[in-house]
């Protein structure tokens, strides 16, 4: 089987990984250069901690498999590593507010401080996610692209598509895969994916003060919200190369790239609110993307309802770099007639039917 898969960021890098570990005929275009689109604009997130049960979260346990089966294999494919780390996740509240989950520890004040010394002292509580991990997403993406093409597939960037059908007659390929992140709607007709704007903030270099990934409980209540307006809510992570980035905002303004001074300025403040001595550090740059948003938080996976050579692998919101590798599998157990290891009903393009 011949698949052209477009769209070259994490997503469709795993899709092409996946895909041509199981023999087939692979070729990923993209009308940019490599992660130069969402990609190169994240954080590198792989949680379960912010899913409430269901099937993401079914996903995520899913892909955080794959991550740690991949990881050996794309570290050899770029200098230093993808830089997985294994740190956890903390959500800390200063009312003692934390969602239940049978997948987390509960912290009081002192737990808390344990696990992240520098805290605010208004923090009383957390539950720490063992789970959680962060990656360098720009050089995971890379990475699997890398391990794809020793196993055949080709890489053609700078290569814009305008419609699958041109597509399709001019590869020869039986299946076209739409892995082009908020973009995604320009081609089938699945679950209609809007772009969903966030900023994050990158201080300069520091040392390992913070050791976990830091989140307030609000980030869970944004994550999950549908609302156009600006939302804002602490994250805040350190990097093995010193800086911290600090996130996460979320607004659908199309796909504008004007700055906004107030998502910027809640950034700040939320951070330093969380780890006061943040207040006396410099940020460096701040950097945005924009993520696919699908109005009932789910990614789309699979056939396209109307045109059976359009495959989908989109709509991940905030969450594409954890999913990528469960969705690459996901989608090659499709495309091969092989029972996934996820249940794909729930991530149906045709669902909204």
């Amino acid at each position: 089987m011949k698949v052209t898969v477009i769209g070259a960021g994490i997503v469709g890098a795993a899709c092409a990984l996946a895909c041509a570990r199981r023999g087939l005929d692979v070729t990923v275009v993209d009308r940019g250069g490599l992660v130069a689109g969402t990609t190169g604009s994240g954080e590198g997130n792989i949680l379960v901690s912010d899913k409430a049960p269901g099937p993401e979260l079914d996903l995520a346990l899913y892909s955080n498999e794959v991550w740690r089966r991949w990881e050996d294999e794309l570290d050899e494919r770029v200098p230093g590593g993808i830089e997985l780390e294994r740190k956890g996740g903390l959500i800390v509240s200063r009312t003692g507010a934390l969602p239940a989950s049978p997948l987390a520890t509960a912290c009081d004040a002192a737990e808390v401080r344990e696990l992240e010394p520098h805290l605010s002292p208004e923090i009383v509580a957390g539950s720490f996610f063992p789970q959680d991990m962060q990656v360098q997403p720009a050089r995971a993406a890379v990475a699997m692209l890398a391990v794809a093409r020793s196993l055949g597939a080709r890489l053609q960037l700078h290569t814009t598509v305008h419609r699958v059908r041109d597509v399709l007659a001019d590869t020869g390929s039986d299946v076209v895969v739409n892995c082009t992140g908020a973009w995604a709607a320009q081609f089938g007709s699945a679950p209609a994916v809007q772009p969903r704007r966030g900023f994050i903030l990158v201080t300069e270099p520091l040392p390992p003060l913070i050791r976990h990934k830091v989140y307030s409980a609000d980030y869970l209540d944004n994550v999950a919200s549908g609302d156009a307006d600006l939302q804002s809510s602490t994250v805040v992570e350190g990097t093995p190369a010193g800086p911290v980035l600090i996130g996460a905002t979320r607004e659908r303004v199309g796909f504008a790239r004007t700055p906004n001074p107030e998502a910027l300025h809640r950034l700040a403040s939320g951070a330093a609110a969380l780890f006061p001595f943040l207040a006396g550090v410099r940020v460096m740059r701040t950097y945005h993307g924009f993520r696919p948003y699908a109005p009932d938080h789910l990614p789309v996976i699979g056939r396209d309802p109307d045109d059976e050579r359009l495959w989908h692998a989109h709509g991940h919101e905030g969450a594409g770099i954890g999913l990528a590798p469960g969705t690459g599998e996901l989608l090659g157990d499709l495309l091969t007639g092989v029972r996934p290891g996820v249940d794909p009903k729930p991530f149906d393009p045709g669902r909204a039917r």
